[in-house]
C-alpha cells in the first residue's frame, strides 16, 4: 500500500515562506502522479497542485499560481510544495495524495492520502 507522511507546516507571518515535504513509500513511487490539497476549518477540500510521474508536467490552482511550486525527488521518494508570499487565506491543513496507477496521464485519481500538516499564516 502507498503510505504518505507530510511535514514542514507551521505558524508564519504573511509574506513568509514554507516548504512542505511528503515522504512516500511504494516500489513504483517514480511512476505515481502526486498532488497537494488543503482544507480550512468549515471549508471544502480544495486542489492546490499536482505533478506528473516524470516531474515534467505541473498543475496549479489559480489561487496559488506564481506563489507555490510543486516538485519531486524520486531518488528520495519525496514530493515538495514550496510556498512563497503566504497569505492568511492559505491557512489550512495541507495533504499530499498519490495516484498509484503507473505512468498514467491526467486526469488523476488521488486515492491515497497522508495525515496532513497544519499551515497557519498570521496577519
Amino acid at each position: 500500500q502507498v503510505q504518505l507522511v507530510e511535514s514542514g507546516g507551521g505558524l508564519v507571518q504573511a509574506g513568509d515562506s514554507l516548504r512542505l515535504s511528503c515522504a512516500a513509500s511504494g516500489r513504483t513511487f517514480s511512476s505515481y502522479a502526486m498532488g497537494w490539497f488543503r482544507q480550512a476549518p468549515g471549508k471544502e477540500r480544495e486542489f492546490v497542485a499536482a505533478i506528473s510521474w516524470s516531474g515534467g508536467n505541473t498543475y496549479y490552482a489559480d489561487s496559488v499560481k506564481g506563489r507555490f511550486t510543486i516538485s519531486r525527488d524520486n531518488a528520495k521518494n519525496t514530493v515538495y510544495l514550496q510556498m512563497n508570499s503566504l497569505r492568511p487565506g492559505d491557512t489550512a491543513v495541507y495533504y499530499c495524495a498519490a495516484d498509484e496507477r503507473v505512468g498514467v496521464p491526467p486526469p488523476y485519481e488521488f486515492d491515497y492520502w497522508g495525515q496532513g500538516t497544519q499551515v497557519t499564516v498570521s496577519s
